[in-house]
């Protein structure tokens, strides 16, 4: 069983491990269907997006990269330099092909605002991990309690609108969405935990929590 916490510090301790595979940057729509036809022939896929960070209150932009990876190919749409295309909302929508994310209805919704369309098939890391005894929800704490190794977020707050994405910005948004793939996987060869198994194990972590609250406490007031 996996642990069900994790902190700061100790993430912070572990390795950090990069996506090695394949990157493709579709930037222009002649890239599109070729890039969609491998992706066609797979069954699972990993998803996630990136936007460039606003540091103005009410300023908010636009989905800027969506990056969709298989095990070992990683495709960044760039949605800033090319117009929505069909083809992709057609495979967000196909329901024969699997798509792991995380905090999905968020992208889901961004990416709505470029193009309409009904994703199918789709499995919100959240909403299934605390079923193997998981009770972090962040992509970076997930992803060490499963492989015991760091994801880097040292990329997030940088411009995904950039006429050129760095290398460290490819590896970054490729990471993330080839980690959500295999971490699925990865889930997948474990045994679910009963409601019973779920319910106690949060009952024990409450307590945990409570216990060093009132330790703090009582070091306070001594």
């Amino acid at each position: 069983m996996f642990k069900p916490k994790i902190s700061k510090e100790e993430v912070n301790t572990l390795p950090v491990i990069l996506f090695d595979g394949q990157i493709t940057i579709v930037d222009d729509l002649s890239k599109v269907h070729e890039a969609i036809t491998t992706l066609n022939q797979q069954k699972i896929v990993g998803i996630d997006t990136e936007t460039k960070p606003s540091f103005k209150k009410g300023m908010l932009h636009k989905v800027a990269l969506l990056q969709i990876s298989t095990a070992d190919h990683c495709f960044l749409f760039r949605l800033n330099m090319i117009p929505f295309p069909k083809e992709l909302g057609d495979f967000l929508s196909d329901a024969s092909i699997k798509k792991i994310g995380l905090a999905l209805k968020d992208d889901f919704a961004a990416l709505n605002k470029h193009h309409t369309f009904k994703p199918d098939n789709i499995v919100d890391l959240q909403s299934i991990v605390k079923n193997y005894g998981i009770l972090e929800l962040g992509l970076q704490k997930i992803f060490a309690i499963v492989f015991n190794q760091k994801i880097s977020k040292s990329q997030r707050l940088t411009n995904w609108e950039s006429q050129v994405l760095t290398d460290q910005q490819q590896r970054y948004a490729a990471t993330d969405a080839w980690a959500v793939l295999i971490i699925y996987k990865a889930l997948m060869k474990e045994k679910k935990l009963t409601k019973k198994d779920i319910d106690l194990l949060i009952m024990q972590i409450n307590e945990a929590s409570n216990s060093r609250l009132q330790a703090v406490e009582n070091n306070i007031t001594q």
